[in-house]
């Protein structure tokens, strides 16, 4: 990330669209010959973001990221920093606006209180709307946070209990956290991979 400098003639003129915020994110990508790296992902805005890896392409070769929560990013190497490069995001305006929100569920996740599962990656549905059936089968509207392949965080309006059993969709789980940031639930039987991506429906 650039440090802020005093005034000159001569200090560059921030240019971004967007501002970025501080994230630690693993994944990996792709260069323009095919081969496949790890990385880290530093600060990002839905314009774009800057890595820390281990081999660096060129300015304005494309590159194929896929992080963790976030899935998919295509852009092209727009500077060459110590230890990493900073990508410009190529997508459309509607991607960029979730991608936007997703960075601001990243940004305020703790803030909200929810529980940070490393165990599986998370992504964040395409369509969040969902139902919750209760144990009486009273069934209430909720919105997806997140899933992973072993649980889900969602908000709702109704108060839900620690340990209560649930379906969220047509997917059994457990209530295992309950805070004014969401309800985070575990499934009684961990999601399959094949079936695990953005467009996933519980």
């Amino acid at each position: 990330m650039s440090l802020a400098l005093k005034s000159s003639a001569k200090a560059p003129v921030e240019r971004r669209k967007h501002r970025r915020v501080t994230v630690n994110l693993l994944g990996r990508y792709m260069l323009e010959t095919r081969q496949e790296f790890p990385c880290q992902a530093i600060d990002m805005s839905p314009g774009g973001v800057l890595l820390r890896a281990p081999t660096v392409g060129r300015i304005g070769e494309r590159v194929i990221v896929y992080l963790e929560h976030l899935g998919r990013i295509e852009g092209k190497i727009t500077r060459i920093a110590p230890g990493g490069f900073a990508i410009s995001i190529a997508t459309t305006m509607r991607k960029r606006d979730k991608l936007a929100a997703q960075l601001t569920w990243l940004a305020n996740r703790a803030l909200l209180g929810l529980p940070e599962d490393r165990r599986h990656l998370r992504v964040v549905p395409r369509d969040p709307l969902t139902i919750v059936t209760l144990p009486d089968k009273t069934e209430v509207n909720a919105r997806l946070i997140d899933v992973s392949l072993s649980g889900a965080a969602f908000h709702c309006d109704t108060r839900l209990e620690r340990g209560m059993l649930i379906l969220i969709g047509a997917t059994q789980a457990r209530v295992v956290r309950v805070s004014e940031g969401g309800v985070a639930a575990e499934f009684i039987t961990p999601l399959t991979e094949d079936r695990f991506d953005e467009n996933i429906v519980l």
